[in-house]
């Protein structure tokens, strides 16, 4: 029987306050999260940035107890689909391969050459597909893959998105709806979708299709839950945690929350669809300071759904998922994270000159680097504008 390998991918999280500052490096030094036109300025503006914002992200983690569950849940689940797979005859193992922070991919591209293993699924625990999600982990797999002759020759099919997968639609559905029936008014209950958001260029310069299979996904578990319910519900998509100066998907979480409190909504079901585990975006900025935002805005009560974790409907679909993969056609590395388009952020095809959506975006990319160097300047006291008096 063939010894398969279930690599989950997933981003990771500082475990301990000590972690954040280098965890934060190591997320912004990725050109997919902030990408610049300028290659070598990336890891530098990466220490500034973590260096500027770890006493506030440590506070952040203190919140929630002094660091991240994200490991631990994410290992969970890695025990749990590889017990459901082998209940099944699926002579398979699972790794976990964080982006991030520890176990870094690296360690679980060791550990399939250690165990010998004869085929790998690469399952992204990232339902919807994003550039900065799926696509950065599935390039550093495919850059390690070129680096190592013996993980080359292991065959390998990825699970590219399955935001659309019954597993998935059926799970949410089912914990939306256990929180929806406690609502005092269950069919006037607002159902509430928090994404992570993503740069407004990302799809509209990259061809990026994260913001297409979020709204689609949010329609399906919509439909499933009136299946459920036997009554519709109000629902809102909104998109949280944006940082930069550069336009992100809207409306923007705290905005939308505002505009429901205005309207008179007292119950919120708070869903965070593209969450598949507790951690700091869940714990920190939807349960506190959402929640915060929400009984200002005059929203009476603000429900909370749970992530998925190991919620036995989920762990089930993800096996459904892998066996699917390995019964199906290839998608390997590189079909994995391609985009529909062949549109380029850096560098540019051509110049777009005027103001229109290209020019924005260069110009708030700019504004960043200029930004940073202002802030770099005032934290080491030296550099032109000191030379000219000026600070």
């Amino acid at each position: 029987m063939a010894r398969v390998g279930v690599v989950l991918l997933n981003l990771g999280g500082p475990e301990r306050i000590e972690d954040v500052g280098p965890f934060l490096y190591n997320l912004f030094a990725d050109p997919e999260i902030i990408r610049l036109p300028i290659p070598a300025l990336q890891k530098p503006l990466a220490w500034l940035i973590s260096t500027l914002r770890s006493g506030k992200s440590q506070a952040a983690y203190r919140s929630i107890g002094g660091g991240s569950p994200l490991r631990r849940i994410t290992e969970q689940q890695a025990r749990e689909l590889q017990s459901a797979l082998r209940q099944r005859g699926v002579e398979a193992t699972s790794y976990v391969a964080m982006r991030y922070w520890h176990p870094f991919t690296e360690s679980a591209v060791a550990d399939l050459k250690a165990d010998a293993i004869d085929e790998v699924i690469v399952l992204p625990l990232y339902p919807h597909f994003s550039i900065s999600t799926s696509g950065s982990s599935f390039r550093e797999l495919q850059r390690l893959r070129l680096a190592d002759p013996a993980f080359s020759r292991l065959p390998i099919r990825c699970i590219r998105s399955w935001y659309d997968h019954d597993g998935y639609i059926d799970a949410m559905a089912g914990l939306i709806a256990r929180e929806i029936e406690v609502c005092p008014k269950p069919a006037e209950a607002h159902v509430f979708f928090s994404a992570h958001g993503v740069p407004k260029s990302y799809v509209e310069e990259a061809g990026d299709p994260y913001q297409q299979e979020i709204e689609a996904c949010a329609r399906l578990v919509m439909l499933r839950l009136e299946q459920l319910l036997g009554h519709g519900n109000p629902s809102t998509l909104a998109y949280q945690s944006r940082v930069g100066p550069v336009e992100w998907l809207r409306p923007y979480t705290e905005d939308a929350l505002h505009d429901l409190g205005e309207q008179g909504v007292e119950d919120l079901v708070v869903v965070p669809i593209s969450f598949v585990s507790e951690h700091i975006e869940t714990l920190e900025e939807i349960d506190i300071e959402y929640r915060e935002i929400a009984t200002e805005a005059g929203i009476a009560r603000f429900h909370r759904v749970p992530a998925l974790d190991t919620d036995p409907t989920f762990i089930k679909g993800l096996a459904d998922l892998v066996q699917e993969a390995m019964a199906g056609p290839e998608v390997n590395l590189d079909q994995a994270a391609q985009l529909p388009t062949k549109v380029k952020l850096y560098p540019q095809d051509k110049w777009a000159w005027g103001w229109n959506n290209s020019s924005e975006v260069w110009n708030g990319r700019l504004a960043m680097v200029g930004f940073s160097a202002f802030l770099l300047e005032l934290i080491s006291g030296h550099g032109p504008l000191h030379a000219l008096g000026l600070l």
